[in-house]
């Protein structure tokens, strides 16, 4: 509503300007050619600059921002996130004109659907932005963030030796915002929900703190272990992975085959063991002959399965 009253209070600054270059242009015509048709023609295109022209030819050119919204921090997208069109932005306009504001066909009626339409839809869009499927977006919130408090050196030796395993992981999201926006509260709400959030960070973990100390400084210390175990814990896997993977940051994961042709020779070979550190690709079955004995490979390759051969009475030999 406030980026609406905005654009509105434009609008009439921008037909008092139209109104003015257009009596100064009528002026210096001859007499006789301004008549009630030409007045009507002239206030028809004004009005279709300023309800439609204005807001389509801002979201165009201000990426999706007329001044009213760009004032207040809003932006018209479309539905699936992405940049509004030429022709989204031009039907939003037109259904926004007739049945929204100032709602050309049924005023009154047309208003009460819009609010309901409004109140009623999942994400708040009115009748214009369900035709054109579009969606008006928050750019910038009204919240400032702080980042959570330093533990206290004091509870250093302490926090070394908290049992963090029984803390849920939404609990500690829900101590991290209230330390960040811990500074918006008033007491002696501020300390009430400290000492609610402590009560239960304290029922999962152990040991006791030190006494003498407010609440949100345990807090602190609890979230700046549970930080630095975390990072330990992933710069661990990293070190692990890279010893056990050096390729995995210097060479690519796959590399193309060479061509080989169907038969090499009599004597099927199999390929060389790739190194242990990195897997390679699996080698291709080869085709043994009848008569002939699995030739022995590498470790950890499966050998093929040699062929029966025919008994002398026709059956298969065992």
């Amino acid at each position: 509503m406030l980026a609406l009253l905005i654009d509105v209070l434009l609008q009439l600054v921008f037909g008092l300007l139209l109104i003015v270059i257009a009596t100064l242009a009528l002026a210096a015509l001859p007499y006789g050619v301004f008549d009630a048709a030409l007045e009507q023609a002239l206030l028809t295109v004004g009005v279709v600059l300023l309800l439609i022209g204005y807001p389509v030819c801002f979201e165009r050119l201000n990426e999706g921002r007329t001044p009213g919204k760009a004032a207040v921090g809003l932006r018209v997208v479309s539905h699936d996130g992405g940049p509004v069109g030429l022709r989204q932005s031009l039907t939003r306009a037109l259904v926004g004109v007739a049945v929204e504001w100032p709602g050309l066909v049924l005023p009154l009626l047309s208003w009460v659907a819009g609010a309901t339409v409004m109140l009623t839809d999942a994400r708040g869009r009115r009748l214009g932005d369900l035709v054109a499927g579009t969606l008006v977006v928050h750019t910038r919130t009204a919240v400032s963030w702080r980042p959570v408090p330093a533990p206290l050196p004091v509870l250093t030796s302490w926090a070394y030796t908290l049992d963090l395993s029984r803390l849920d992981p939404s609990l500690a999201l829900t101590t991290r915002q209230y330390l960040t926006r811990s500074h918006q509260f008033a007491e002696p709400a501020r300390s009430d929900l400290a000492r609610q959030l402590w009560r239960e960070v304290a029922a999962t973990t152990g040991p006791p703190p030190p006494p003498g100390l407010p609440e949100a400084v345990y807090l602190a210390a609890v979230l700046g272990e549970r930080h630095r175990r975390a990072r330990q814990r992933l710069a661990g896997e990293r070190g692990l992975a890279a010893a056990l993977w050096p390729q995995l940051g210097s060479t690519p994961l796959l590399r193309p085959a060479e061509p080989t042709p169907l038969l090499r020779s009599a004597e099927p070979t199999l390929p060389d063991p790739a190194p242990i550190s990195a897997p390679g690709p699996v080698p291709s079955p080869r085709t043994v002959h009848s008569g002939q004995a699995a030739p022995s490979g590498p470790v950890g390759v499966r050998p093929s399965v040699p062929a029966r051969r025919s008994g002398a009475d026709g059956t298969g030999g065992h």
